[in-house]
């Protein structure tokens, strides 16, 4: 093989060997130069991500494929990838404040970090199930041991320790699917896959089944949610605010790919599974999140009524719906970050405060915080002209338009359920009496919520940007 040809061949891996050897290169100079260099090191991580994002979309227009295949790199691969890296490189924005701290400077958390998002840099390219195993493991692994990375408290260890225990068993699930799979098609590529399953036999949908339930787990729908509200809860809050939002973006996107590009000629079968899996996601994130007085807990249920919302454009199967799915995810992202940069915020002398009681008169002690806050709940319930409204439109439209009226219907009915709890908080926030001053924004935290807040009030006024990207990313599975 010439040099030409090799460099061609790895041309389409060329931002994940960057970030790979980037996160190397980060975790010598720390383990050299010690604890002292976490804020050196967080820094060049951004920056890396940054250099990442700009080299996937330095590309070559058009799909290009390599190792035979397994690694694909198209529209949609692109579009997700940049989201992924935004989530990603937000966090590390956001835990600045959490690695500051003289007994939790840890250089090994943005280097885990960067790992995770190469892992899902390969799980949203992955073009067969072999290559789908690695980017999973690879995102998961690293996601285990920043889940308990605040090691002095013990609802962050064990945060760690469900979400590994928990974590084992659906990569198990996953891998009996994937075998079953491979055992009744002869094939792992997702095409040859397509190719084979033209008649659902009943070995092939038993493995479908297993392979879904596994990335069930990871986009955490239901019934495969039961970590979310105690890992959310006990993992340190940038770290919470990281498992909302890229890990999200990976998951759904190789779920989408492996319904619509393996499983094309058996979309009954899979279509049962994603609108039963997306009815039961909404119904436990509206009703379970009623009662809950930690904000953490509430934007556990949240995420996973979202994830429920998101499945209802996949369940159309459709490229509207992928489409649909797309921009859901991308609002989704910025909405959560947003959130949970204003829970962040959240300190009274020197502490961080997490119950909804302590939102309590907001609006009198910092009317502009308050504003924002109210309006990323009333976007996250769906509220026109806001965002999330537009991720909820697009969705129901493409279900309608594929006859799946009952599950649209029932959406609707849990979206009204959810805006309770989201308004319950803005009630707190505008009609509680205030209690004493929150401590003065950190200055890192004011852009990410700028930028969160305004791209909330005004994507009603200039959504083409989006909507284009995300059509020709959808396109590109059809």
């Amino acid at each position: 093989m010439s040099f030409e040809s090799a460099g061609y061949q790895l041309l389409p891996v060329l931002p994940e060997l960057v970030l790979a050897v980037g996160a190397m290169v980060l975790l010598m100079i720390g383990a050299y130069r010690g604890q002292q260099m976490t804020g050196v090191v967080t820094g060049l991580a951004i920056c890396l991500l940054v250099v990442v994002g700009v080299l996937e979309l330095m590309l070559p227009a058009g799909k290009l494929t390599t190792f035979n295949g397994s690694f694909i790199v198209d529209g949609f691969a692109r579009f997700l990838k940049i989201l992924a890296l935004i989530g990603s490189a937000v966090t590390l924005v956001l835990s600045f404040e959490f690695l500051s701290d003289p007994s939790r400077r840890i250089f090994e958390y943005a280097v885990l970090v960067l790992l995770s998002t190469l892992g899902m840099m390969v799980l949203i390219s992955a073009g067969d199930l072999i290559m789908l195993y690695l980017g999973l493991e690879l995102m998961s692994l690293a996601l285990y041991v920043v889940a308990a990375s605040n090691r002095d408290n013990a609802k962050s260890t064990e945060a760690g320790l469900k979400y590994f225990v928990l974590g084992a068993l659906s990569s198990g699930m996953l891998l009996y699917g994937a075998s079953l799979i491979y055992g009744f098609t002869g094939t792992v590529a997702f095409a040859g896959i397509a190719a084979a399953v033209k008649t659902g036999s009943i070995g092939i949908v038993f493995g479908l089944v297993f392979l879904l339930a596994g990335l069930c787990f990871k986009i955490s729908a239901v019934p495969f949610h039961m970590w979310t509200p105690d890992v959310y809860e006990g993992a340190p809050t940038p770290v919470t605010a990281f498992f909302a939002s890229a890990p999200k973006v990976a998951a759904l996107a190789v779920f989408t790919r492996v319904a619509l590009t393996a499983f094309p000629g058996i979309i009954s079968q899979w279509q049962q599974i994603v609108v039963f899996v997306s009815i039961a996601s909404m119904a436990l994130g509206s009703f379970a999140a009623i009662g809950q007085t930690n904000i953490k807990r509430l934007m556990a249920y949240s995420s996973i009524g979202h994830m429920g919302f998101a499945l209802v454009g996949l369940a159309a199967g459709t490229a509207e719906g992928t489409q649909g799915v797309l921009v859901y995810i991308a609002i989704y992202v910025a909405m959560t970050l947003g959130t949970f940069t204003v829970i962040l915020t959240m300190k009274r002398n020197g502490q961080h405060v997490e119950n909804i009681s302590d939102f309590a008169g907001l609006s009198r002690t910092n009317p502009m915080l308050a504003f924002l806050f109210a309006m990323l709940l009333f976007s996250l319930a769906g509220v026109p002209p806001l965002a999330g409204f537009f991720g909820k439109f697009y969705v129901f439209s493409a279900a309608i338009k594929a006859g799946l009226f009952t599950l649209s219907v029932i959406g609707v009915l849990t979206s009204v359920v959810g805006a309770f709890y989201y308004l319950r908080i803005v009630k707190v926030m505008y009609f509680d009496d205030p209690l004493t001053k929150l401590d003065p924004m950190r200055a890192e935290l004011r852009p990410v919520l700028a930028v969160a807040g305004l791209f909330n009030l005004l994507f009603c006024f200039y959504p083409g940007p989006l909507l284009s990207a995300a059509t020709a990313a959808a396109q590109s599975l059809f």
